[in-house]
């Protein structure tokens, strides 16, 4: 690779706050951005599972660390924000990886969609919306204020085709695309064009919040729902934690210096695919 390309594609020195990141596909994307020279904050719920992203990154010669979060928070983000400031002085990227359902709001045979309780839509709804939309705030704040740095919020394929059963999680994707387009254009007629806000919108990926659904707990075999998403994925497989790294790096980076306020599938073709 040209020494022109490569830093086209450049994100050392720069400082990144993953919230999620303790996640699997948080989890990838910092160990991904640490191994290409930024420097990581983590923000996630369980130190456990951020101490082996810790260690990886460590290994691997990174810098990074970890804080305990609530993204529903305001005062726990603007504390971490706080302590990152005074760490490293800055933040140029912010990925909002924090996400996921709740089984309760999940309409099946046995839970009809009337019968779903309206305290598990909302903390879907709190956590994937209000919970990429408080961080952007706080954080989007701090970028303001250097004229510069990137957001990226995490969609979904439920978001571009509704999935079924997963209401809550569909709608509050969906959310996600839209504000994803507001606030770019927010920042760059408020802040000038320094300032880039877009979206990645992953296809299937085994996670913590969706392999019930996509897999058999016992055999681990495809369950009827997991045959249905591959049977129209034209790949014929669920995606690798890895495979948003090349993407997200597109958009952390100089190379996407004119792209703002997109929504970008990594799905294996499935947002293609007509089912004909």
């Amino acid at each position: 690779m040209s020494q022109q390309v490569t830093q086209l594609f450049d994100v050392g020195g720069q400082v990144a706050v993953i919230t999620g990141g303790t996640g699997v596909l948080g989890g990838a994307m910092a160990r991904c951005l640490a191994a290409n020279g930024a420097r990581v904050a983590i923000l996630g719920r369980s130190a456990e599972k951020a101490q082996i992203v810790l260690d990886d990154i460590a290994q691997a010669g990174g810098e990074a660390a970890f804080y305990p979060a609530d993204v529903t928070s305001e005062s726990s983000i603007a504390g971490i924000a706080a302590k990152i400031n005074e760490a490293w002085g800055r933040v140029d990227i912010l990925v909002n990886a924090a996400g996921g359902n709740n089984p309760k709001a999940t309409a099946t045979p046995e839970q009809l969609f009337f019968d779903l309780p309206s305290e598990a839509l909302n903390s879907v709804m709190e956590l994937n919306i209000i919970g990429t939309m408080i961080p952007s705030q706080v954080f989007g704040r701090m970028m303001t204020g250097q004229k510069s740095g990137v957001i990226i919020n995490i969609s979904s394929m439920a978001a571009i085709r509704p999935l079924t059963k997963v209401i809550g999680y569909s709608a509050s994707k969906a959310a996600i695309d839209n504000f994803t387009f507001w606030l770019s254009v927010y920042m760059n007629q408020n802040y000038g064009e320094g300032i880039r806000v877009n979206a990645i919108a992953p296809g299937f990926f085994l996670t913590d919040q969706n392999r019930f659904l996509l897999t058999d707990k016992e055999s681990g075999d495809l369950t009827p729902r997991g045959e249905t998403i591959i049977s129209q994925t034209p790949m014929g497989r669920f995606g690798s934690e890895d495979e948003l790294n090349g993407t997200l790096l597109w958009l952390c980076s100089p190379a996407a210096k004119f792209v703002t306020g997109i929504v970008v599938p990594v799905d294996g073709g499935f947002s293609a695919f007509s089912g004909v």
